[in-house]
């Protein structure tokens, strides 16, 4: 009994690192049909967004079910309380690939991106796909150090979003507001997927230590 117990504790955190891999390649999706114009590559990621869905279901069904019939206390239900946390905070990562493959199958055929802005749009994606990536990392192995480590990634998407506000406010700007809406959009979509990762990360070193730091 103890056993399957511990498998079910277990699964909570599989199943939350199979969800930050899914939006890793939701934000991956979503950025290449936003630079490239493809809506097909767009509808999948809007689509394959019920995946997501569909595994929080699970890991909500999983928590609650342990709440219900095993009464945990202590590390135990420290971590089933974190795994609910957790799990919304990356279904709305995966919504926020959404929303940006949304913005590019708006402008199709055409691009919402302008070619100058390429760089930084670019490099804000990069900097939350990577993060994703990491986050997967971080919940499989309960690894505090690198958690701690998202931390430095956040402020690198600190900076690029103020770069994102320098371009579009200049009074140099050539491309109207529609482009600028769009931008102003997009890069807050990308922060926050940073902080969402960032959040889980921290509330993984909650389960480890005990400790909670505020969320960003």
């Amino acid at each position: 009994m103890r056993e399957a117990y511990m498998d079910q504790l277990d699964s909570l955190f599989t199943s939350l690192g199979s969800m930050a891999q899914e939006v890793e390649v939701a934000v991956s999706r979503a950025t290449r049909a936003l630079l490239t114009g493809d809506g097909e590559i767009a509808e999948q990621v809007i689509s394959g967004d019920a995946s997501i869905d569909r595994q929080r279901e699970a890991v909500e069904d999983v928590a609650f079910s342990l709440l219900s019939l095993q009464q945990p206390v202590a590390g135990d239900l420290r971590t089933i309380v974190a795994a609910l946390r957790m799990v919304a905070e990356i279904e709305r990562m995966g919504d926020l690939s959404v929303h940006i493959a949304k913005v590019a199958r708006l402008r199709v055929p055409g691009l919402a991106v302008p070619n100058d802005v390429v760089p930084t749009i670019t490099q804000m994606a990069e900097v939350a796909q990577e993060m994703c990536h990491k986050l997967s990392s971080v919940i499989a192995e309960r690894d505090v150090e690198e958690a701690h480590a998202l931390e430095a990634d956040d402020e690198t998407m600190d900076k690029l979003r103020r770069t994102n506000f320098r371009e579009l406010l200049s009074a140099e700007w050539p491309h109207g507001v529609e482009p600028a809406v769009d931008l102003a959009l997009l890069g807050r979509y990308y922060e926050r997927i940073a902080d969402h990762a960032v959040s889980v990360a921290r509330r993984v070193i909650f389960v480890v230590t005990g400790e909670l730091a505020p969320t960003p």
